[in-house]
């Protein structure tokens, strides 16, 4: 999917930012809380932060902001571009890489306190790879923080909020091929995204469906494309883990 993904973040990334016109925050996604709330990080002053599949890098800037060393992953230039421009009108160092986030061979091994991703593994092919390569970059005992949209979303059809597709029909879908600029998304289930976490070498501390019903400071994406109030009222829009790299883990 490295290609789909890059295609389609570089042709549209730029209407992507002024469209959600993201704040400088540590954010999750729709119908959820932000970290403010949600104090699954807590404090990063001093502590080396990764952040992954990192789009505008609006959450890379905001711990670069509050005193941490940050490295920034993206697939995309224009998402990159974006970031570092961001990064310099707040005055803060971030270091971005430009590549596909299953392959992060340019960081070196238990470097990393902290990684985080936000919205970016549903476009991750061999999700299983880039879970072993974050647990490799993490310190023993350092904490992986992580969101994506709920695994239930894409039972729903969008428009006439009934179930299209069974929760069990994982694998990728592909829309918009013939505009030559193709959509994908990897369908997965909780247990999936549970069990990956485990085989990767982490200890699930922690796993939230935030009530989407509820409309929460910071949401940018609530009411944009299919986040509509009625669609939130039936499923949850985001669900987020913490975990641990176990300290036997194999880097």
């Amino acid at each position: 999917m490295a290609d789909e993904a890059k295609n389609w973040w570089e042709t549209h990334a730029g209407n992507y930012q002024k469209q959600c016109r993201l704040p400088v925050e540590v954010l999750y996604g729709v119908g959820c809380p932000g970290e403010a709330e949600l104090q699954l990080i807590g404090a990063v002053d001093g502590k080396r932060v990764l952040e992954i599949g990192c789009g505008g890098a609006q959450c890379a800037v905001a711990f670069a902001r509050q005193g941490a060393t940050v490295t920034a992953v993206d697939i995309a230039a224009a998402q990159i571009d974006f970031g570092r421009k961001l990064a310099a009108e707040h005055g803060v160092s971030v270091e971005f890489l430009q590549r596909d986030i299953s392959d992060l061979s340019p960081i070196a091994s238990e470097s990393q306190d902290i990684v985080f991703s936000a919205n970016a593994f549903a476009y991750v092919d061999n999700l299983q790879a880039c879970f072993r390569e974050v647990c490799r970059v993490l310190k023993p005992g350092g904490y992986f923080v992580w969101s994506d949209g709920h695994p239930f979303g894409h039972c729903l059809e969008d428009r006439l909020l009934r179930l299209t597709r069974s929760y069990h029909a994982t694998g990728k879908s592909v829309v918009g091929a013939e505009t030559g600029c193709a959509f994908a998304n990897n369908h997965r289930t909780i247990g999936d995204l549970f069990n990956l976490q485990v085989e990767a070498g982490f200890v699930v501390e922690r796993m939230l469906e935030p009530d989407s019903r509820k409309r929460y400071t910071g949401d940018r994406w609530y009411g944009l494309w299919d986040n509509s109030p009625e669609r939130l009222a039936l499923i949850p829009g985001t669900i987020v883990f913490k975990s641990r790299k176990t300290n036997g883990a194999v880097s």
